[in-house]
């Protein structure tokens, strides 16, 4: 694990990679193979998933969308540990495609592993983080409209990978970058719609 028993980017794409069985992987099996110790890193794994090519099946958009949401209302209610209704806990996708999805993502989240770092944590914690927490919680909601639009719905979940990744590993530069990727989301939803 990484500093401060968070785990770093990569290891919780090893946790994706671990989900499931060879035929399928499940919500609630990813959810048990990253645990449910911090809500920053469960964040990220629907996150990851969005903005791989996975996010082009019909339905997957908004089925993370959901888990987005309920993890978010969760975060901002103070909670450190999910409630996943049992509904979305069964639901899957075939593990080949999730396993394409994690190779897609490893060379990017290895670069930002080694970039983030503690520094502008003020960003990061309690109340500011709201703030990241509340746009992460707009795009779940939207996502279902945004799963029509090519793209957008991949650029939003960059957005809430910054805002995860900043609130876990207490960079305040990612949630600014996340900031950045939002105000990218909005003007690619304007120029699409």
């Amino acid at each position: 694990m990484a500093k401060d028993d968070h785990p770093s980017l990569t290891e919780v794409l090893d946790q994706l990679d671990n989900a499931g069985s060879d035929e399928e992987v499940s919500v609630g099996e990813i959810l048990d193979e990253v645990g449910d110790r911090s809500l920053a890193p469960i964040l990220l794994v629907p996150a990851m998933i969005t903005a791989s090519p996975i996010s082009g099946i019909p339905g997957v958009p908004t089925i993370t969308g959901i888990v987005v949401g309920l993890i978010v209302v969760q975060m901002l209610m103070g909670r450190d540990t999910l409630w996943v209704p049992q509904f979305l806990s069964r639901r899957s996708v075939a593990k080949s495609k999730m396993d394409k999805a994690v190779k897609f993502l490893r060379k990017p989240v290895g670069w930002l592993d080694r970039l983030m770092k503690p520094r502008l944590s003020w960003l990061a914690t309690r109340p500011l983080n709201y703030v990241a927490l509340v746009i992460c919680l707009i795009i779940a909601v939207t996502t279902p409209v945004m799963e029509l639009l090519p793209f957008a719905i991949s650029i939003a979940a960059v957005a809430i990978g910054f805002f995860a990744a900043g609130i876990l590993m207490r960079d305040g530069l990612m949630i600014l970058i996340g900031y950045g990727v939002v105000g990218l989301t909005v003007y690619t939803v304007m120029q699409v719609a």
